[in-house]
């Protein structure tokens, strides 16, 4: 939520709303009043392609439409007041409810940032000093000052931060509330594919949206996540996150090898084929000839060499189980040196392979198993790593 009030710095505020779309973010924008004679709402609205807000009622309709504050204040992530001008800081520290921009800002829940922006004497005023110490004490992030030329003519401190400063206050404030910041994650999803001959092969019904799932909760924690996938149907081009795609198992395993040693945190949510055929026929098998022997061959068992290979990496598997499921999946936890282990049961309606949705019991090392209700597999993704983290 983007509030700017009405300082000559305004007509900045297009460029860090530009920015921060770019970020990715969702902006909505609310002027003062009088910030219009610095920056149009036309302009605001195309690059945040959102309404642009000054008032509690919308009129310019047939029918006058409320502005809820309170919702608005409730919406954001992060309030952002750019530039906060001497009479807005002064509103805001007392509460003085005389424009909308202040309403919301009373109803906001989120942290709210704060660009002053102001002539250097009107700054260092002590009364200007003393809101700007009242606002701190409420929580609020005052952002410093520039040092430089003033609208005014003068030179020294009151102007606002450049966009691109406000910018990364802003990515930094994020950034520095995310638990995985600075940390490695590896990640193993979907199935593996072990080839008959050029045409067939042995698989399953893994999608990877879990593992894909736990990939992106793993990124907006702040981790630098890669993800080992095996073949899938995913729609994985906008994916913040370094995606290897491999057929097989023994392609799976050169992958985790080649990074295990590096991370912080290890899931092998990946549903990989226990055996392969001992022999790749070079050409199709043709029916004419009868039912061929295929004879299977053990494939390297990922996670017990994870487990084995383990020093300070967090560990954690996946079992899909379809009888005494909490007893073999804790099982598995213990034999492969895991940390945890997250249950699935093919009992589940929802749960399990190819679906939208999953239904888990997480087990810990040393903690009774904890069972979760059945939730898109974004919402898992949260709870897993909830468990993980705490």
């Amino acid at each position: 939520m983007l509030g700017i009030s009405a300082g000559i710095a305004a007509y900045k505020i297009p460029s860090l709303v530009r920015l921060l779309k770019k970020e990715g973010a969702s902006v909505r924008v609310i002027l003062t009043p009088d910030a219009h004679a610095f920056v149009t709402p036309l302009t605001l609205s195309v690059l945040s392609q959102e309404a642009v807000l000054s008032s509690f009622v919308s009129e310019d309709t047939d029918n006058p439409v409320w502005n809820d504050h309170v919702a608005l204040g409730n919406w954001a992530d992060l309030m952002l007041i750019a530039p906060a001008t001497a009479n807005s800081l002064s509103a805001m520290a007392h509460a003085k409810c005389n424009n909308f921009l202040i309403a919301t800002y009373l109803s906001a829940r989120c942290p709210v940032m704060i660009a002053p922006a102001m002539d250097l004497d009107m700054y260092a005023h002590s009364a200007n000093q003393k809101n700007i110490e009242t606002l701190e004490t409420y929580g609020n992030i005052v952002l410093p000052v520039g040092d430089g030329a003033l609208a005014s003519g003068l030179e020294g401190k009151g102007r606002m931060l450049e966009p691109q400063e406000i910018l990364e206050h802003t990515i930094h404030h994020f950034y520095s509330q995310q638990p995985l910041l600075g940390k490695k994650v590896l990640i193993t999803a979907g199935p593996t594919y072990e080839p008959i001959d050029p045409v067939r092969f042995i698989g399953n019904f893994s999608s990877g949206k879990m593992g894909y799932a736990l990939a992106h909760q793993a990124a907006d924690l702040g981790a630098e996540v890669h993800l080992i996938l095996g073949p899938h149907s995913l729609d994985t081009d906008e994916a913040p996150f370094t995606i290897e795609e491999i057929n097989t198992a023994d392609e799976m395993h050169a992958a985790v090898f080649n990074r295990y040693h590096m991370m912080d945190f290890a899931i092998a949510a990946a549903a990989v084929a226990d055996f392969k055929p001992r022999t790749l026929a070079s050409q199709k098998i043709k029916k004419e000839i009868g039912t061929p022997a295929i004879e299977l061959i053990p494939n390297p068992d990922i996670l017990a060499q994870m487990g084995e290979q383990k020093k300070n990496q967090v560990l954690i598997g996946f079992a899909l189980e379809t009888e005494n499921e909490v007893a073999h999946a804790t099982n598995k936890l213990k034999r492969k040196n895991l940390d945890a282990i997250i249950l699935n049961s093919l009992a589940d309606a929802g749960a399990g392979f190819a679906t939208d949705t999953n239904k888990i019991t997480y087990i810990g090392k040393n903690e009774a198993p904890k069972s979760f209700s059945l939730k898109s597999k974004e919402e898992v993704a949260k709870d897993i790593w909830n468990e993980i983290l705490t």
